[in-house]
């Protein structure tokens, strides 16, 4: 068996039901109508992964929407990591992104609600997603190290673990594009075997990113 862990991420189904208000880890549902899109994703995810969600359910419902077309395998029901949640925006959470400028008089991170250090009132700032995101998927691939995992998650929850492969700061992670049914996919290689850092614990392979349906065909 391969030690190799490879991680296919996606993000959730858009969210339409909120009006353009930031909803962040809220709960909302998803618009899973595209089932073209779930399909094109079920053909070319690996039919024996372990299937893992967060605990909010538009991760949930974009999973069920994806096996509409497949058989799920012995890989599910999903594993739910809490941890692997969007990040929490606190108080800014039911605002219009013009209502939050006001608030902010402005202030604004080019890609991103706010810059990675700083966490809104009542919520947790990226640097603070970042390293929860890190320490689940470390975890996981101890746990399940060799295996296909298939991650249901959020845009910045996948943000976060590309951070992770690509060994970007929280500002330089901000950057990155997570659309809406993406898959990006990176693998995972144990052990210091063939790196020239001998300490190292293992590294990462980015094999895409970003992905979006009509890239499968």
């Amino acid at each position: 068996m391969s030690e190799t862990t490879r991680w296919w991420w996606i993000r959730h189904a858009p969210v339409t039901a909120t009006g353009g208000r930031i909803y962040g880890d809220g709960d909302p549902p998803c618009d899973v109508s595209d089932s073209e899109t779930f399909r094109r994703l079920a053909r070319v995810l690996p039919s024996d992964a372990l299937w893992v969600t967060s605990h909010l359910q538009r991760t949930r419902q974009t999973a069920e929407a994806i096996l509409k077309h497949r058989d799920p395998g012995p890989g599910w029901p999903p594993v739910v990591e809490k941890d692997l949640g969007e990040q929490s925006f606190g108080d800014w959470q039911g605002k219009t992104h013009d209502e939050l400028a006001e608030v902010k008089n402005g202030s604004w991170h080019r890609f991103w609600l706010s810059p990675a250090h700083e966490a809104p009132p009542g919520g947790e700032s990226f640097e603070n997603l970042m390293e929860r995101v890190s320490a689940t998927v470390s975890r996981l691939n101890q746990a399940h190290g060799g295996r296909d995992i298939i991650a249901v998650t959020h845009g910045g929850t996948i943000r976060a673990a590309l951070a992770q492969a690509l060994e970007l700061t929280p500002d330089r992670a901000l950057s990155l594009t997570v659309d809406n049914c993406a898959l990006s996919r990176i693998d995972f290689f144990p052990g210091s075997h063939g790196s020239h850092a001998p300490e190292s614990d293992g590294a990462w392979k980015v094999i895409y990113m970003n992905a979006t349906a009509g890239a499968f065909d």
